[in-house]
């Protein structure tokens, strides 16, 4: 009996190329798998936040019609800046945004960021502003939490302190809201990307 299976092992052997490559694959998934995005824009941000500071000042005063208005243009002047300056540091690095670190923090970042446009949709067709900017800080801050889950360790850190700022804001007056969005889309912003900036590569 042992003969006969010691006989089929050796008529049916593994080749040798196959099982080379067999490694090879799983040494490169788990490196892949191991990898951060380090790709996150520290002066990018920066930018963003000074950004979000101008359109705060802008805001500040007018009626909660055209506090939402500059704000939407400030979401997408920030929105091509983040690609930007995404892209750019990735390019400087040599960090592919085809990697599953790249593909996995995006898939992670634009739920909570789907989420919080299809909520913007309904309130101002219920012309119910007033909780916007706590909802917006809320869900991005929720959104940089689970995309930075494969970034570096300072991101999602910073996303629990938009979320933070965030619920602040529904407990504070509704006039206050043009204040939280430019603290946290602002302030927030030019304070961590100055750290990601020094720490992790610009």
């Amino acid at each position: 009996m042992a003969f006969a299976q010691r006989a089929e092992i050796v008529k049916d052997p593994v080749a040798i190329d196959r099982r080379a490559a067999d490694n090879l694959r799983f040494i490169r998934d788990t490196m892949e798998r191991a990898a951060s995005f380090t790709a996150v824009p520290g002066w990018g941000g920066v930018v963003i936040g000074m950004s979000a500071v101008i359109a705060g000042a802008i805001a500040y005063g007018r009626p909660d019609e055209a506090q939402f208005s500059i704000w939407m243009i400030e979401a997408a002047v920030a929105l091509t800046l983040g690609i930007w300056a995404v892209r750019s540091k990735s390019r400087r690095l040599a960090f592919s945004l085809q990697s599953k670190a790249a593909r996995r923090a995006l898939l992670s970042f634009m739920p909570p960021l789907i989420a919080g446009a299809a909520l913007t949709v309904v309130l101002v067709q219920t012309h119910n502003l007033a909780v916007v900017p706590g909802l917006w800080l809320l869900l991005y801050g929720a959104a940089v939490v689970t995309g930075g889950a494969f970034s570096v360790r300072i991101v999602p850190f910073m996303g629990l302190c938009f979320m933070g700022l965030g619920m602040a804001s529904f407990a504070a007056p509704a006039a206050w809201g043009n204040v939280f969005l430019t603290l946290g889309f602002g302030f927030i912003h030019i304070a961590f990307g100055l750290v990601i900036a020094r720490r992790h590569g610009g």
